[in-house]
Order: structure tokens, then sequence, then C-alpha cells
């Protein structure tokens, strides 16, 4: 079994930066005692246990971030409790360090069997604890924090919304979701994305709205079209929207944000309406430019005919929605079909 390499001990031992839970369990916490005192002077919370039941209880209820474990108890030994920790969906991801007795045969082997990421050697120092402690808390945030991202990926995934992390400097991508590169692909030209970069328009709009956002101004979204739209198509069927988010930089990283885009596409959002309503195709798309703010005057001019054909084409809209006024079918209309927006939104 390899061992760790030994800790550097004549630095000033590592504090905690983040006001860490460690549990101390042993069936024998008097020798502890200089430990104890140490971990809670550089910062730590500090919790003990005598015995397996106890720690198991108090683990569970306190989740601590660490768990310091020796292998004799008077009910349960330590690798019984490790083993238990490791099963219990509440525990499994806290690390233990077991403290081992240097003359006991075979324990170093039994504690990584049982799930132990580290072994000290009893009895303990306490300034090699802390260095110990440093080390594992540290992989354990790292861990942490790349599982939370990966959760927040799918998240937004499930939600039809792509997103991306990248460095504000350079636009360089740091991840992404599995729906973004498909969308950069379709809207973009010239490979920028496949090269792990935003896109040149993207990233001058990326500079601007983060100067924008810490000089207290509103978020302004960017919206783009295809790389090669429907000349066919009345004020572009197809468009992406980029918003900017702020995120800790303890879960992304200083000098990162966040980007999330909503593709639109109009046919389907039209299809959704006629399906929904029970409308013709045509009603269907009167309905939808209503509510994306165009005027009468607007709609007749794509569809050639008059503002007064329009409005009564969307007086029989109206008759079929059950409603009597724009407003009303607008509110209608928005919040039956998932995705659809009205102007300005």
């Amino acid at each position: 079994m390899m061992e760790a390499p030994p800790f550097e001990l004549d630095a000033v031992p590592p504090a905690a930066q983040y006001g860490e839970r460690v549990l101390i369990v042993d069936g024998a916490l008097d020798p502890l005692a200089e430990l104890h005192d140490t971990l809670e002077e550089a910062g730590y919370t500090v919790l003990m246990a005598q015995d397996g039941a106890t720690a198991l209880r108090v683990a569970t209820e306190t989740a601590p971030n660490l768990i310091l474990l020796g292998a004799a108890m008077t009910d349960l030994d330590g690798f019984e409790v490790l083993r238990r920790l490791k099963a219990d969906p509440r525990t499994t991801a806290v690390p233990v360090i077991f403290m081992t007795d240097p003359t006991e045969a075979g324990h170093v082997e039994a504690a990584f069997e049982a799930g132990g990421v580290d072994h000290l050697n009893k009895p303990v120092r306490p300034r090699e604890v802390l260095a110990c402690l440093a080390v594992h808390l540290r992989g354990a945030r790292a861990q942490s924090q790349a599982q939370a991202q990966a959760q927040a990926r799918n998240a937004l995934d499930a939600f039809g919304h792509a997103s991306l992390a990248v460095h504000e400097k350079d636009g360089r991508c740091v991840w992404q979701t599995t729906l973004t590169r498909a969308l950069m692909a379709e809207f973009f030209a010239g490979g920028h994305f496949e090269r792990g970069r935003l896109p040149p328009e993207v990233l001058l709009w990326l500079h601007r709205e983060a100067l924008r956002r810490r000089a207290g101004a509103e978020p302004v979204t960017l919206t783009v079209l295809p790389q090669a739209p429907d000349p066919q198509a009345r004020w572009g069927r197809k468009r992406l929207s980029f918003a900017l988010h702020r995120v800790d930089p303890d879960a992304l990283g200083e000098g990162q944000w966040l980007i999330v885009m909503r593709k639109f596409d109009d046919a389907a959002l039209m299809d959704a309406l006629v399906h929904r309503f029970k409308l013709s195709a045509s009603e269907g798309e009167l309905l939808y430019w209503m509510v994306r703010g165009k005027s009468n005057a607007d709609i007749g001019d794509a569809l050639s005919c008059s503002p007064r054909a329009v409005q009564e084409q969307l007086e029989q809209v109206f008759s079929k929605l059950g409603v009597t006024t724009r407003t009303a079918a607008v509110a209608l209309a928005t919040g039956q079909v998932p995705g659809l927006d009205a102007a300005g939104a």
C-alpha cells in the first residue's frame, strides 16, 4: 500500500478557510485533547465522539466536512463505522482520515479498503494533522464544486437553456452544456467556438456587458440571427439570445461569467398556439405577432392586407380564446405556451 508523501511541517500550518467542521472519533479522547485545541485555534469547529453509535449519529446530524477516525471503540470498531458512513448517502462523500496504531498489523490496508482517504499514525502530531486536513478539504471542495457545476448544467439543459462559463478576458470557454455546441454551429460561422473561443460579436458584447454590470447598469441581452437566415422569413424565424450572469467566484472561478442562451423559433411557437387554442395556421401567426408586439399595420404589410382586415381576423381569434382585448389575449397566450414571451421580454 503506497503512503501519502510526508507533509512539510516547518512552515506555518494552514488554518481553516471556511469554518469547516471536523469530527474526531476515538475510544480514548483524552490523548487527543491537544489536537482538539489546535484545531479550534486554527478556526475549525471540532466535534467529538467516543463510540461508534454516537459517531454515526453526530455525522448524520451535523454533516461534518471531514472525520478523523480511530480503530478502537467500545461498541463498533472504526472500520465498521467507516463502512456504515460510506453506505449512507448523507455521509458517503465525507472524507475520512484514519488514525492508526503502527503496531497493529493490517490496520492501514483495512482503513483504505473500508473507504478511508488517508491515514495518520498514532500518536498524532497536531501540526501534521493540520497539513493533512488542508490537503483533503481542498480536494473535497473541488469535488463538490465540480458536482454542483454538473448539476447546474444538467438543470439548465433540462429547461432548454444552453449555458457556458467563459473567461472574461479572452472569451475562452471553461465548460458548456450539451445544447451549447449545436446552437453555436447553427448561428455562427467561422469555427471560433470549435476552437474554444466565443465568436467575435459575442466576445465584444461580453466585454461591454461586464463593464456595464460592474457599473450597476441594468442587464442587456444580445440577440443574433442564424448565419444563413431564411430569406422568406418574416421578421426572422429563429434567433438566439445571450444573457450574462454573475456567479460566486468560489462556485465558478475568478474572472469568469456564466452565459445562458435561449433559442427562439417563431414557427414552432406559432404551431404551439395553433394546437393549444385550436386555431388555423393564419390565426396562429396573427396571434403570435400580436403577442410579439407587432402593430396591425406591421402585420398587414407583411401579410399584404389592410390593418382593418388584420383587426377583423384578430377579433375572431379573441372569440376563440374567450377574451375581448389584446392585453387579455397576450396574457392568456404567454401563460399557456411555454417559451412564448410578450414584446420586450
